[in-house]
C-alpha cells in the first residue's frame, strides 16, 4: 500500500508540476508558488478546527519554523525554472537532492559516508552536469534554480531527521504549510493578478488540491514503507513528467537528458541503498 501511495503521489506530483507550467504563462511564479501551497494550508486549517492546537506543540519552534522557509523557497525556485525549462529536464536535475541529503547528513549529523557512496555521489553530480551541459548553446541558466531548489529540499529533509524523535509528523507538515505560506503571501501583493474566466478559477483550483492530496499521499506511503523502497518509484516522475511535457508543451528530453538521468537514476538508488544498509548495521 506504501509504494502504492507513492506511486500515486509522484504521478499528482507530475500533474501540479504541469498545471504550474502552464499557469506561470499568465502569472507570475511567486503567484503560482503560493497557489500551490494553498490546498496544503487550507486542509491544514481543518485540522486546527478539528484537532485544536494541540497539533502545533513542540520542543523546536525555530526548527519547524526554519524547515517552512526551506519548503517555500524550493517550491519557489522550481516554479520559476519550470517557466522557462521543459518539466523533464527540471525533474531530472532535482534528482540531485539525494546526493545533497548524503553530503549534509555527513556535515550536520555527523553521518558516515563511505568512499563507495562519495564516489556515487561524484559520479551523480557528472551526470547532473551532462543534463544542464554549461557552456554549450543548448544551456538553459535557469536549470540552476533547480539545483538551489534541491539544496534548500536536502536541508529540509535534514531537519526532518532532527525533528523526527521528537514532533509528530502532523505537527512537522502543519508548522511547514503555514510557514510556507506566510512567506510567500508577503510579496503576494507586488505580483497578484485575479484569475478571470472559469478555466484560471479551475485550473488553480485544482493545482491547490491535487498538491495538497499529493503531500497527503507520500507522507501516508512513508508512514507505510521504509525510503529505501520508495526510492525507485520517486524516479517515476521523470516518466510523468516527459509525458505530460510532450503532451502538453510538446517538449521531449533529448538522448543527453535520458543519458545523464539514467546515471542519476542508477548512482540514486545506490547511495539509498547503502544509506539503508548502515542504518541496519547500527
Amino acid at each position: 500500500m506504501g509504494i502504492l501511495y507513492f506511486a500515486a503521489g509522484m504521478f499528482l506530483f507530475a500533474a501540479v508540476d504541469t498545471m504550474a507550467k502552464v499557469l506561470t504563462e499568465s502569472f507570475h511564479p511567486l503567484q503560482v508558488a503560493w497557489s500551490r501551497q494553498l490546498g496544503l494550508f487550507m486542509g491544514i486549517v481543518v485540522l486546527l478546527v478539528i484537532k485544536g492546537t494541540v497539533i502545533l506543540q513542540t520542543d523546536h519552534f525555530y526548527l519547524q519554523v526554519l524547515r517552512g522557509c526551506l519548503a517555500a523557497a524550493s517550491a519557489l525556485m522550481f516554479i520559476f525554472a519550470i517557466s522557462v525549462v521543459p518539466i523533464a529536464d527540471a525533474v531530472a536535475v532535482s534528482f540531485v537532492a539525494p546526493f545533497f541529503v548524503t553530503i549534509l547528513g555527513a556535515l550536520v549529523l555527523r553521518e558516515s559516508v563511505g568512499v563507495r557512496r562519495w564516489t556515487a555521489i561524484a559520479i551523480g553530480f557528472i551526470a547532473c552536469l551532462i543534463i544542464i551541459r554549461p557552456g554549450f548553446s543548448s544551456f538553459q541558466p535557469a536549470v540552476l534554480l533547480v539545483v538551489i531548489a534541491a539544496l534548500a529540499y536536502a536541508f529540509r529533509q535534514i531537519v526532518s531527521r532532527i525533528l523526527s524523535s521528537s514532533d509528530l509528523t502532523i505537527t512537522t507538515v502543519a508548522y511547514t504549510g503555514l510557514t510556507a505560506s506566510f512567506l510567500l503571501s508577503i510579496p503576494l501583493p507586488l505580483v497578484w493578478r485575479t484569475p478571470v474566466g472559469s478555466n484560471e478559477f479551475i485550473l488553480i483550483g485544482a493545482l491547490a488540491t491535487l498538491a495538497a492530496l499529493a503531500e497527503i499521499l507520500v507522507i501516508k506511503a512513508l508512514e507505510l514503507t521504509q525510503t529505501v523502497v520508495l526510492a525507485p518509484i520517486h524516479y517515476t516522475l521523470l516518466i510523468w513528467g516527459t509525458a505530460y511535457g510532450w503532451m502538453v508543451f510538446g517538449q521531449f528530453p533529448d538522448q543527453w537528458t535520458w543519458f545523464g538521468s539514467a546515471i542519476i537514476f542508477a548512482t540514486g538508488i545506490y547511495v539509498a541503498l547503502r544509506e539503508w544498509s548502515k542504518k541496519n548495521q547500527r
